[in-house]
Parts: C-alpha cells; structure tokens; sequence
C-alpha cells in the first residue's frame, strides 16, 4: 500500500528564465516548498525520483537526482534516480518510487517532476519536444510536429465515426474555464473575444492541419512534488498529526502500457478494434481492477486527463468509457466533462487550462488527485470527490500511465 502524504505545485505562468532562475532553482523551491506543505524534513526523505524528458535539450543539463544534493546537505547520499517517458515521465518516476516502497526498501519518497521550457524560440520548443516521435521517421513534413500527429488523429476519429470542430472547442472552453479557478493554473488571467472558440482564422488560427491555437497544451516552466510513504510511515506520520490514517488518499491501483513508437503503426494495428489507442484503454481497465472498482466510471468522482490538445482528451473520453468508442461528443454536448457534470475532466484545467511542463504532469495529475481526494482544490473542488483516475501519455500514446487515487 502506497500513500500520498500531500505535495506542492509551482507557479505554471512564471517564465523562469525571465527571473533569473535556472533548472536548480526551480527544483530547489519545488523539493523545499513540499518539505513545508507536508509538513517533512528533508532528513525524513529516503529516496528520490525526478520525472523530466528534456532537460539536455532545452537547458543542457542531464543527471537531474543529483539536484537532490544542491537541496540540502541531509540529501549527500541519498538514492536517486531520473525517469523520461516523455510527457509520461512525472508518472513513470511516481511508478518507480511506489514500486520501492512496495518492495520494502524505503519507507518515504519524494517525487520531483520538473520541466523547463520558455527559454528557447518557439520553433526549437517544438523541435525539442519532437524527440518524443520516431525521430527521422515520422511526421517529417510538419513544421509542429505535435500539433500535426494529434490533427491525424482528429482526422482519424472523423474517418471511423465523424468529428465536427464544434466538440473539440466545447473541450478547450470547459479547460480554460477550469484554468481561471485554479490560482497555479497559466492561463488563469487569460481572456478571449468571442470567436475564440470556432475556426476563425484570425481570432483561432492553425497552427497544423486541423489542429488550432485552441486546441493546444501549453509550452510551460513548471514543477510539481509529492511525498509517498509505506503503510507504516503513513501510521506514524497520521499518528503524529492526530489524523486517521484512513483520511490521507493512497495510490489504490495503477496501469502502465506501451506501444509502438510509431504513430502509424498504433493506428493500424487498431484498425479493426473498438478502440483508436488499444494500449491506452489496457492501462485504464489494469488500473480501476488493481484499485477494485468498477470496469466501467461509475466508480470514479474525477479525472485527471492528458489534454496536450483536444483531440487527445476527445479520444480520452471515449477510452475513459464514459461514453462508447467514438461517441465522446455526447459527454461535450451533455456537460458530463465539466465540474457538476456526470464526471468532471480536469477540473484542473488540465495542460490545455493549467500548463504542461512536460516531465512536471504526471506528478501534477497525482498531486491534484490528492488535492481533490482530501478536499483541499479550492474553487476547482468537485464536491464529495473521494476516488480520482489519472490518465498520463508520451508520445502518440507510446507511453500510457494511469492511477487510481483514493481514501
């Protein structure tokens, strides 16, 4: 049994580059800041995870865990680790140290995702974050690499079952109408005319084939932190505090896929299944039976989705099964996604609302799993939310991650 002690969230509008900070500084304030929230020394940490993708590209620097020594001089001689699955990388590191607590090696650990990504022209962004694709291989006419695989991918559902603009805009208004809620969230003092929303060319313009500036996550500087403990670590810090064990939310189940690099290749060895991202749909249904709930969503309260652009969370909804394949624009049109519907979808404001500081999102989704689990979301809290599902993706779905948070 892993629990969540708790964790904190960086500021995903700062541009760090701008204020003088660096990679270290940023991972620093994220580790001392958490300490703090949770109420830990660093003395109390055993191990150590980072979740990054491509720190070499944008910043220059790689061997992220020995940041953990810059920290504090109780962290010379701490066990660390990085881990990149791309955009998967936060939630492939909170695996990583979970499954070291299970193995009863260490007692508490501290998760550390953290992307730096506003310090370089948008052009290299994009051409640094496309080392998540089959490099020489794939998408090599795109200018935006990303923005064109997730505009096949729109054109994919549009060949199997039909898809009209106007539901993938419904999913971009409910995340940026998360985002204003959410006081850590990029876009929170952002605002839009009234064409924003619908494919006009000057007020929404393409970015890559159908994909537009509305549909796009956010090219951010972000990092996120949360400590996990053992059963017995958990007690004791629950016992300290004079709380119930029973009230801190535990990682109660969790799947992890992989496919083929290839997006190409994904889509035709699904050509004759129900669902687009078969690997996807695996990592959903592995992680609600490990967490003993039901199949199907009736189980959950929230999610926590990757919405690196609509037509990812479109797909999502669908593979979520809260509607059937190719279906999700009833659960647009219905207001099922939207905080009070039938399963709010990031409530956060997801990447699209929130930011998306790539290797900082699977440690964010978990850390807001917690945040809505013990009530503690503020004005994006959805009422009475006691079990969340994450969903967290690399690549064109080359990485799929999923966890199940709950008391």
């Amino acid at each position: 049994m892993v629990y969540v002690l708790g964790g904190w969230q960086s500021d995903f509008a700062a541009n760090w580059s701008r204020e003088g900070r660096e990679l270290a500084d940023a991972f620093a304030e994220a580790v001392g800041e958490g300490l703090a929230a949770v109420d830990l020394d660093p003395e109390d940490v055993e191990t150590g995870h980072v979740g990054n993708f491509a720190a070499e590209l944008f910043a220059g620097q790689g061997h992220l865990g020995g940041m953990f020594g810059l920290v504090h001089p109780a962290f010379d001689g701490l066990p660390t680790a990085r881990h990149e699955a791309a955009c998967a990388s936060g939630s492939i590191a909170i695996l990583a140290a979970a499954a070291e607590i299970e193995a009863g090696r260490y007692d508490l650990a501290c998760v550390v995702g953290v992307e730096q990504m506003r310090n370089v022209p948008g052009q290299k962004a994009a051409e640094n974050l496309g080392s998540a694709a089959w490099v020489g291989h794939e998408f090599q006419d795109a200018r935006f690499l990303w923005p064109r695989a997730f505009s096949d991918l729109a054109d994919e559902y549009d060949r199997r079952y039909g898809l009209k603009y106007e539901h993938l805009m419904g999913i971009a208004e409910v995340n940026f109408a998360n985002g204003k809620r959410n006081p850590n969230a990029q876009t929170r003092g952002w605002n839009f005319g009234p064409d924003a929303f619908t494919a006009d060319d000057v007020a929404n313009p393409v970015v890559e084939g159908r994909t537009r500036k509305q549909d796009c996550g956010q090219v951010t500087d972000g990092s996120a932190v949360i400590f996990l403990a053992s059963e017995k670590r958990a007690r004791a810090y629950a016992d300290k505090r004079g709380i119930a064990l029973e009230s801190i939310p535990r990682i109660k189940g969790w799947g992890h896929r992989s496919a083929p690099l290839s997006y190409a290749r994904k889509i035709e060895a699904s050509r004759d299944q129900d669902y687009v991202f078969p690997q996807v749909r695996r990592a959903i249904l592995d992680a609600r039976a490990r967490a003993g709930i039901a199949p199907d969503v009736s189980g959950l309260d929230a999610v926590e989705t990757h919405d690196c652009f609509t037509a990812t969370e479109y797909m999502a909804i669908d593979h979520l099964g809260l509607t059937a394949p190719g279906e999700s624009w009833k659960a647009v049109e219905n207001g099922d996604i939207a905080i009070g519907g039938k399963l709010p979808i990031n409530p956060s404001g997801g990447l699209i609302g929130t930011g998306h500081p790539v290797g900082a999102t699977g440690v964010r989704m978990v850390l807001d799993a917690w945040k809505q689990t013990t009530g503690q979301a503020g004005d994006y809290q959805v009422e009475g939310a006691k079990t969340v599902q994450t969903l967290n993706i690399g690549g064109s779905t080359t990485t799929t991650v999923s966890f199940v948070v709950g008391t």
